[in-house]
């Protein structure tokens, strides 16, 4: 009821304040509530859900995605299922029997009326029957693949919160996206249709093999030495034709997902840039690509389908030439034929079903090649399976020779020497490109260094647990993001169990009170997506409150006042002042008024450090810095980073 009461008492009749604030109405209308209410007054209590991460996969999710793997987890459900598929097969084929017993008996030999009438009612019996199994297989099939596509999104999730930055950043999200939606769909159609009918029409197939033996042999064999290899050779070559069409098409949504994602995120800019038409010009690009796949499959399907079918029909032809012969010659009689055709068109009829699912099989195959290849990602920066908790911190942090690249063959730090002592501040300055934000990463352990130690009160961060560093490391980025949910929820994001007063005094060490006064809904207004509706300013002030909220032991600001205009900044910096108290920090700093404020300032500059010192004492030296300084003064002391040192 949370949810409710969020809503309910932060947004009725608040569309006027709303309007003030600047924001548009993101609550529920007047006249809806009364039926908002009642619709929350029916929905089930849920057990609370209990979470076990890891960084390191355990054993069970360390195995091979494979499709039985995925089903075997559910031993009854697919138990359930395969028994409604034998009985359904079963009760299928009692109708030719019947049909061949009404014609010898009731009509043939005896013409009897009751014989056929009884016959008849059987076959309406078998065929209700049959109806009623096939719905309870669909729920049971309905059930087992809305289960197994459960467990897999959270393995994907999961496997995704345990991935390094540096896989985000190669990989576009859109392909991301493809791997949850599309490719796990594909699978949950396989789940819920493919296999079943796969299983049925495959039980049937044998079934009937075994009915005709019996029926008459010679026509059996025709049957299983002339027509069904030829059947099976088109089915290899479907196979290998298929895959490399789906496995194509595959990849290709994932672009044109990818390529939707980045127009939608981008779509401020596009506009501002009047960039409509070449965006719909390189979007039908990728969409014709996607197109190209899907041509090819579908030829393929119009090869294989239609040349299936005509097998069938030239094999029912030359089986009736086989088999009215042998009636000419009393080797057959007539039931016995027509007995062995019905099932032959039944025989016949599974194989075009197959067909047809065939293309659902290799879909869901494609798809979870590819989201084999996801899980099966090992992450660069890995946690030992010794990693040990790193206690408490003093706050120490150590670059000890530490050099790195993003690329192997680009280095972006060489042979960097720096020790921060505990509660020390330092901010790195220097200009683009030089380093800065890396080293921040590096101390984090968002990347491994490719030489040299990385140490965090003399411990190596190679050796700890990824959990235990970074809840003792707070992060502010130059671009802070804001999840969907409300002002309180973003502001407690690191720190959940945060309590209410604790909430209100970031608020106020920050200067977010005049902003969340003003909102309609205070603490609990939504946040639109990615916090659109706040300025620049108003994100930057959030994610401060939510770093100060979270109590680190060393905060990491990326150039966390680049965003501000010169009266937030006065305010941002007073709350610095709270937000360092005590704490290490690392500050990456463009403006030289937050710089200023640090214990030691290290200019870094073409993958190295050029100087360090106090701000007296780098502008006694008269170097970078001090350059720097000058520029910044000659520019009346505005944001130093228009100026290149």
């Amino acid at each position: 009821m949370g949810w409710g009461g969020s809503f309910g008492g932060g947004f009725v009749g608040a569309h006027a304040a709303g309007g003030q604030a600047g924001l548009p109405f993101g609550g529920i209308p007047d006249e809806l509530m009364d039926e908002a209410t009642k619709l929350l007054a029916t929905e089930p209590v849920r057990p609370k859900s209990h979470v076990h991460f890891t960084q390191r996969p355990r054993e069970k999710e360390r195995e091979r995605l494979t499709l039985a793997k995925l089903l075997l987890v559910y031993p009854k459900w697919l138990a359930a299922g395969s028994a409604l598929v034998i009985i359904i097969s079963l009760t299928l084929q009692a109708g030719p029997l019947l049909t061949e017993y009404a014609i010898r008996h009731g009509m043939e030999s005896h013409k009897s009326l009751a014989v056929i009438v009884v016959c008849a009612l059987l076959y309406l019996g078998l065929a209700l029957v049959s109806v009623y199994f096939q719905r309870e297989q669909v729920e049971v099939t309905g059930k087992l693949s809305s289960r197994v596509m459960h467990d897999l999104r959270i393995r994907v999730f999961t496997q995704f919160q345990r991935l390094s930055l540096d896989f985000f950043t190669e990989e576009k999200a859109g392909v991301l996206m493809s791997r949850m939606t599309s490719d796990v769909e594909n699978l949950q159609q396989l789940i819920q249709d493919g296999i079943s009918q796969f299983a049925l029409q495959g039980l049937t197939m044998i079934v009937i093999t075994i009915i005709l033996f019996l029926t008459n042999v010679e026509l059996a064999a025709w049957t299983v030495l002339v027509v069904v290899p030829l059947l099976i050779a088109f089915s290899i070559w479907y196979h290998h034709a298929s895959e490399k069409g789906y496995l194509l098409a595959r990849d290709r949504i994932a672009l044109v997902l990818a390529d939707l994602s980045e127009s939608l995120y981008g779509i401020r800019v596009v506009t501002a840039h009047n960039r409509q038409r070449r965006n719909i010009r390189n979007h039908r690009h990728v969409v014709g690509a996607y197109r190209d796949a899907n041509v090819y499959t579908g030829r393929v399907n119009a090869i294989y389908g239609p040349s299936t079918l005509m097998i069938g029909i030239l094999g029912q032809a030359m089986l009736l030439g086989i088999g009215g012969h042998m009636v000419l010659h009393h080797e057959l009689n007539v039931a016995q034929l027509i007995v062995f055709f019905l099932y032959l068109n039944r025989f016949f009829g599974p194989i075009q079903l197959l067909v047809q699912q065939y293309t659902t099989l290799q879909q869901g195959r494609s798809s979870i090649i590819r989201l084999r290849e996801l899980l099966e990602i090992t992450p660069t920066v890995d946690e030992l399976p010794e990693a040990m908790v790193l206690p408490t911190i003093e706050g120490r942090i150590t670059f000890e020779n530490v050099g790195f690249g993003y690329r192997a063959d680009e280095p972006v730090l060489h042979d960097v020497n720096l020790e921060i002592s505990p509660g020390e501040s330092v901010a790195f300055v220097g200009p683009t490109g030089a380093g800065k934000s890396t080293m921040a990463k590096l101390a984090n352990r968002f990347y491994d260094p490719t030489s040299g130690r990385v140490l965090v009160d003399g411990v190596d961060v190679k050796t700890v647990t990824l959990h235990s560093l970074r809840t003792q490391l707070g992060v502010v980025p130059q671009e802070p993001f804001l999840f969907a949910g409300s002002i309180r929820t973003n502001l407690s994001f690191g720190r959940p169990e945060a309590s209410d007063d604790e909430i209100e005094t970031a608020v106020d060490v920050v200067g977010l009170r005049e902003l969340v006064n003003h909102l309609p809904g205070g603490l609990d207004t939504p946040v639109h997506e990615r916090g659109q509706t706040l300025s620049a300013g108003e994100r930057q002030q959030l994610a401060l409150a939510r770093a100060f909220l979270a109590r680190p032991r060393v905060l990491i600001l990326d150039e966390a006042t680049s965003s501000l205009d010169l009266r937030s900044e006065t305010v941002i910096e007073r709350a610095l002042d709270r937000l360092l108290e005590g704490r290490s920090a690392i500050l990456i700093a463009h403006r030289l008024t937050t710089a200023q404020r640090a214990d030691r300032i290290v200019v870094i500059d073409d993958g190295g450090i050029v100087e360090m010192g106090t701000p007296e004492e780098l502008l006694a030296l008269g170097g970078a810095y001090a350059v720097m300084y000058e520029a910044w003064l000659a520019s009346g002391g505005r944001d130093a980073s228009r100026v290149t040192p």
